[in-house]
């Protein structure tokens, strides 16, 4: 469940469940919700890069992995982990549903500024209603699953 804690009503409803998990002596998880991205982000990216896959000629997942992350923004997504049992520093990459607003809006304004630089392609900014649209509709005509 998630309780916005500025509201004074949820609040105090965080509280009463807390106490009541806290007196049956459960286990319990706790996260902080912090500047979470919002569903028109997500949607805005993944229409960003279904548009560039077409465009490129490649698949969405190749975009997404080597371009936008690791070629585009490594210092958002590269993290690193140590083998446990070979003690081996390992490369990893962060999933995009790990960034908060602010580092997501950053990562989409690199990949439209490379974008444009490396490849040529132009790629719309959030308030180009018809540009939108019109990528919409074309990605529909493909395969959905390949571009979206």
């Amino acid at each position: 469940m998630l309780y916005n804690t500025k509201n004074p009503y949820e609040k105090q409803q965080l509280k009463d469940r807390l106490k009541k998990l806290l007196d049956k002596e459960a286990r319990i998880e706790l996260l902080e919700k912090n500047g979470t991205k919002n569903p028109s982000q997500n949607r805005y990216l993944h229409l960003l890069l279904g548009w560039f896959a077409l465009e490129y000629g490649e698949s969405l997942q190749y975009v997404k992995q080597e371009l936008f992350k690791k070629q585009v923004n490594p210092a958002l997504f590269k993290t690193e982990y140590i083998n446990k049992k070979t003690g081996e520093i390992r490369e990893d990459w962060r999933s995009w549903a790990d960034l908060n607003k602010e580092d997501a809006a950053l990562s989409i304004t690199r990949f439209k500024d490379w974008a444009s630089k490396e490849a040529g392609i132009d790629l719309p900014d959030p308030d180009e209603r018809e540009f939108i649209y019109a990528i919409e509709e074309r990605l529909a005509k493909y395969n959905s699953k390949k571009y979206l």
